[in-house]
């Protein structure tokens, strides 16, 4: 079983130390997963929670290579690529 709050806090560092302005996160939930020891299924279910509880902002980019990204709440008013 997953830990909510550890996968959110893990997931917020990430796009904290993320060198782009704004700060943003292309996420594999493939390699999160193996490093969680779960299935990348349980961690794309858990992102979209993220989501839709207003924690996370998904979005994707407007230039090639157009990948979904992950931004806080906060930083998703602002322009991205």
């Amino acid at each position: 079983m997953l830990d909510k709050e550890k996968m959110l806090d893990y997931f917020q560092t990430m796009i904290r130390s993320s060198t782009r302005n704004p700060k943003f996160m292309s996420i594999s939930t493939a390699k999160v997963a193996d490093i969680m020891g779960v299935q990348p299924s349980d961690i794309e279910q858990q992102l979209n929670e993220f989501v839709q509880e207003g924690k996370l902002v998904k979005d994707k980019l407007t230039v090639p290579p157009y990948e979904e990204i992950y931004l806080l709440p906060t930083s998703s008013s602002q322009t991205l690529i």
